[in-house]
């Protein structure tokens, strides 16, 4: 069964505004969510954060072009009250991490791919670094 996976925002941003040298490894995870072998999801949240970085870094239509094309390719875990809720209870420093780690679990998602594992260190879920996804797959 292939693994289902919550990917932090870092990993999309490194993959959209290609930034070295994490991008090569953003790139590797998205050929293999492409090729079926991962089943990748994001937050409902985090299609706005990614909208306003882009937006900012290099402008309306890329930030537009590469929703589009995360949408082909990911699924959207819901942010409702409940999401939020669970999110407050778990009291990370980060309220954007609580949030997709809330959603992970109410999703009941394999793990979450980060840069960042720090953030999550209260998760109950499995946290890979991009190297270590990679080298289970």
């Amino acid at each position: 069964m292939k693994p289902k996976l919550l990917l932090d925002t870092n990993i999309l941003l490194d993959l959209v505004l290609e930034r070295p040298p994490f991008c090569t490894q953003a790139s590797r995870i998205f050929r293999h969510i492409e090729q079926g072998n991962i089943d990748g999801f994001i937050t409902a949240t985090t299609i706005t954060d990614i909208f306003y970085i882009i937006r900012k870094a290099q402008g309306h239509d890329l930030a537009l072009a590469a929703i589009k094309y995360l949408l082909q390719h990911l699924k959207i875990c819901a942010v409702d009250q409940k999401t939020i809720q669970v999110a407050i209870d778990l009291e990370l420093k980060d309220f954007e991490d609580s949030i997709q780690l809330a959603c992970a679990n109410l999703s009941q998602l394999d793990g979450i791919v980060t840069r960042n594992g720090k953030d999550f260190v209260t998760s109950s879920l499995p946290i890979y670094s991009p190297t270590e996804l990679l080298n289970t797959l």
